[in-house]
């Protein structure tokens, strides 16, 4: 038989689906003891038996079904036609029997608070907060019964069926129960977060508080005091003017009131009851495992609490081993890539990280996940000084607002104690740097740089083809033992053997532009050193892509058959077609090249441009479009000449200096070594992705392997697992259920997708975000970091993935970001802005070879600015401004 009716005392979370999220939380926290007020649940059986008694709802589901969160118009009309229709079905004899039965025993004199408690609320993954109908101070039966009914109704406010609908929730699947609770007459009320909902500092307890009930704060009539508690102490206390109240009154309903004027500015708890309530709150966090979102009330001197949620907008924190307080930074921001992974690529980047590692094979314990991203901890670099100097230096050029973030939390001193860090980590630190500091003083001072690219490049090439064979030795969990061994030491081995050289044209061109000042007086002209760089193997990919584009333009029959997009039959209608020969080899040869490179290409889960070319294709047809035939070859040509010209005007204006011909003897070497090997910065990333790629074709052979043997579902099932359980299914010594582990793993992967990934946090949760420099930005400009110099004016494009890309001739790309994988769309674009970045990372770089102006570190960009507004970016300054503030879409 259906229970209609559940009182607190009988209800626990294994009840959610006869109780919804809010009454399933009163009832556990009723049954734990907490001061909760009493009350009864009006169950989801007797929702389900009051719309089984319309015969209409089957064809208004029906409706909502083919309905648009986008459409508001239409939601906003069909929502109005449920809910009149609704409070017209009458409520089953059966249901309003056990309902009257329960008002009585509670006392059909008392005031009731009726809330509704949907089954897709207070989850620790959606909290469906504030999309029903809450009615205060309820007397009575008939107001009883028209609360019940139009909470019932309230499941279909517009509200409620668009977060459905955009949370991808079924409109048949989601149940909605009715909490009836005693009302408390409180003197002041108001929410708890156990932690700070802004920061998201997990130790943080903030308190709004008013005076009289909570709704008043709830729906925004008052500003409320803000008290803040840490362990032990109040930390922040912002006592707001509450100039109105909402009250009960004693025949039903509210009252909105003027509070008197000595109470407008009174602190509304006094501090033993703020720590009283912050004690509270840390023991519902305790009980449930997780940050909660309180509603409680202090009505005769004693506090109650009325509700209980996750907070769901918290940004996860990686699990820390000790309780000292850590730094972590985005592996995503850095690398232009802050998509959320799958657990594979978490594995493999993790086995990569060279530090931390207990072996080669292990995964770092110092390179963390979090929300599907690799967070790195900096703790241990930051408490040594000389190594704390070098890495502040570092993420400056990579992310402007990490390195601010940094210099914020140095400032605090809280992780700056030596002694938890060991000698043994200083001395490992100096052993692995003295060779590379080694080489770098080498390449400056007196070694023959002139060759260095092709010598890197035949190391690259031999290790890669070592790597390659190295794992074809092998198959099964053998085969995934060596790519455990091969990842575990291939960023120490590419450090040791590639990284000197960007690090020497680093340190080259910082010492010219700090010697061209000092001597000079500026250093005007040093940029132009960037340009047409010898050796840059993402810039050889972009005019590879420029040539392909000069062969199509010149057969029509080629460039229709790109129009019409690669499928199965894509190198037959080539070879059949005039020109299509001619572009198959170039194709081919990009492809021998580059096909392994991709848009989020350190993601070994995405597939590479050789496996889906059709990818590729909207970044050759955007070149083709906007950059006329030869041009980028001729840029390129241009760029070198302004180089060439650039370094030979900075050494003659030094020679006319006193003691020139040794100023200018001394920055000529260095101007030389800096174009000799600053081209060699994008191939340590080359040769990981060409890593990448050999260690996804073993591992999906596997993937087949296992699927052939029932094992997995289907082979990319192997992208949610880590290496490690990838060979213990190998070797048949799992102890864990693949299936099942899978599938909560893909649920898991797809609401990380939705999060926006924090570019620093601590280990307590702190999302800090740092500090812009101050520019000279005109008012209602967007203020970002200058990564390449020059000003260029145009229409904005917004391309969230280059595959869809569809740049058009003098536009401006503004992107999430941009890894090499997306290096195509550059030659098209007029200029460049992008949410995340910095001077030295990729779209950085290739910006200022390739002489486009570019502004980075824009939060939110792609969405604050449209398609089709005009805008001014200036990338010397930092700043993008909207031009007659229109926009032509």
């Amino acid at each position: 038989m259906n229970r209609y009716v559940m009182r607190f005392e009988e209800i626990d979370k294994s009840h959610l689906p006869l109780v919804g999220g809010k009454g399933a939380n009163l009832g556990e926290m009723t049954r734990a003891g907490f001061p909760v007020p009493p009350g009864f649940c009006v169950t989801t059986s007797a929702y389900v038996a009051f719309t089984a008694a319309s015969s209409e709802m089957d064809y208004f589901y029906g409706r909502l079904a083919d309905v648009d969160a986008d459409d508001l118009g239409a939601i906003r009309d069909l929502g109005k036609q449920i809910r009149e229709h609704l409070q017209s079905v009458p409520i089953p004899d059966g249901i309003q029997e056990e309902i009257r039965h329960a008002w009585m025993r509670s006392g059909e004199h008392r005031a009731f608070a009726v809330r509704s408690s949907a089954t897709a609320e207070d989850l620790p993954t959606a909290s469906f907060a504030g999309q029903q109908e809450t009615f205060l101070n309820v007397k009575g039966w008939d107001p009883l019964l028209r609360a019940i009914r139009d909470c019932w109704a309230s499941l279909f406010t517009d509200r409620a069926i668009v977060y459905r609908i955009k949370n991808g929730f079924g409109h048949r699947s989601v149940y909605l129960s009715v909490v009836v609770q005693e009302m408390v007459f409180p003197e002041v009320s108001g929410i708890m977060f156990t932690a700070d909902p802004i920061s998201g500092h997990r130790k943080t307890i903030s308190i709004d508080a008013g005076y009289g009930l909570g709704e008043a704060l709830v729906s925004g009539l008052v500003s409320a005091d803000l008290y803040q508690v840490r362990p032990g102490a109040i930390v922040k206390k912002q006592v707001s003017r509450k100039k109105i109240a909402i009250y009960a009154l004693p025949e039903g309903g509210t009252v909105t009131r003027d509070l008197p004027e000595e109470l407008q500015e009174k602190q509304a708890l006094t501090d033993s009851q703020i720590i009283e309530l912050a004690r509270l709150g840390r023991r519902i966090e305790t009980y449930y495992g997780s940050e909660q979102d309180i509603e409680w009330c202090l009505a005769d001197g004693k506090f109650y609490v009325v509700q209980s949620r996750p907070i769901t907008s918290l940004y996860p924190v990686p699990p820390i081993e000790d309780d000292s307080l850590h730094v972590l930074f985005s592996f995503g921001h850095q690398q232009m890539m802050t998509d959320a992974m799958p657990p594979l690529a978490l594995s493999v980047l993790r086995t990569m990280f060279p530090f931390g590692k207990p072996s080669v094979r292990s995964e770092s314990t110092i390179a963390h996940v979090a929300g599907g991203r690799l967070y790195i901890d900096l703790t241990y670099l930051l408490r040594i000084k000389p190594a704390r100097t070098v890495v502040t230096r570092a993420l400056s050029g990579m992310d402007e607002m990490i390195a601010s973030g940094v210099a914020e939390v140095l400032k605090r001193g809280e992780i700056l104690d030596p002694a938890k860090t060991g000698p043994a980590v200083k001395k490992r630190m100096i052993r692995f740097a003295r060779p590379i500091i080694g080489k770098v003083l080498r390449n400056l001072l007196f070694a023959d740089t002139s060759r260095k690219i092709e010598s890197v490049n035949a190391f690259m090439n031999n290790y890669v083809a070592d790597s390659a064979a190295y794992l074809a030795g092998a198959s099964g969990a053998s085969r995934i033992r060596r790519i455990q061994e091969n990842a575990g030491t291939l960023i120490l081995t590419l450090m040791r053997n590639v990284l000197p050289s960007p690090l020497t044209g680093i340190a080259a061109f910082q010492i010219i532009r700090l010697l061209t000042e000092k001597w000079l007086g500026n250093s005007e002209g040093i940029h132009l050193l960037n340009k047409s760089l010898p050796g840059n193997v993402t810039s050889e990919m972009g005019l590879m892509i420029g040539d392909l584009a000069d062969i199509a333009r010149k057969h029509a029959e080629v460039l229709k058959h790109l129009e019409t997009g690669y499928d199965g039959t894509f190198r037959q209608r080539m070879k059949r077609t005039e020109g299509g020969t001619l572009f198959l080899n170039a194709w081919d040869e990009f492809m021998r090249l580059f096909g392994m490179r991709c848009p989020g290409e350190i993601d070994i889960t995405r597939p590479r441009w050789r496996e889906d070319p059709s990818t590729l294709i909207p970044s050759l047809l955007s070149h083709i479009r906007s950059v006329p035939n030869g041009e980028h070859r001729i840029k390129f040509a241009q760029g070198l000449k302004e180089a060439e010209e650039a370094a030979e005007n900075i050494v003659a204006r030094l020679k006319a200096t006193r003691f020139g011909a040794v100023k200018a003897k001394w920055v000529a070497r260095l101007i030389r070594v800096y174009r000799d090997v600053m081209g060699i910065r994008e191939l340590p990333k080359y040769i990981m992705v060409r890593h990448l790629a050999l260690y996804r074709e073993a591992i999906l052979e596997e993937g087949r392997a296992l699927a052939d043997r029932g094992i997995l579902r289907h082979p990319d099932d192997i992208y949610y697992l880590s290496l490690e359980e990838i060979a213990s299914l190998l070797e048949g010594s799992h102890s864990f259920n693949a299936a099942g582990l899978i599938e909560r793993r893909k649920k898991e992967h797809e609401r990380n997708r939705k999060l926006t990934p924090p570019r620093l946090m601590t280990s307590e949760g702190e999302i800090i975000t740092g500090k812009r420099k101050h520019t000279g930005a005109p008012e209602g400009a967007f203020i970002g970091t200058p990564v390449s110099a020059g000003v260029a004016e145009g229409v904005a494009r917004i391309v969230l993935r280059p595959e869809e890309a569809d740049l058009q001739p003098g536009e401006i790309l503004v992107a999430p970001f941009t890894d090499p994988g997306w290096t195509p769309l550059f030659h098209s674009a007029k200029g460049l802005v992008m949410e995340v970045g910095g001077m030295m990372t990729h779209g950085a770089v290739v910006a200022r070879e390739y002489g486009i102006p570019a502004v980075v570190g824009i939060d939110n960009a792609t969405q604050i600015i449209k398609n089709g507004d005009r805008i001014r970016i200036d990338g010397t300054q930092g700043f993008v401004l909207r031009v007659n503030g229109g926009s032509r879409e």
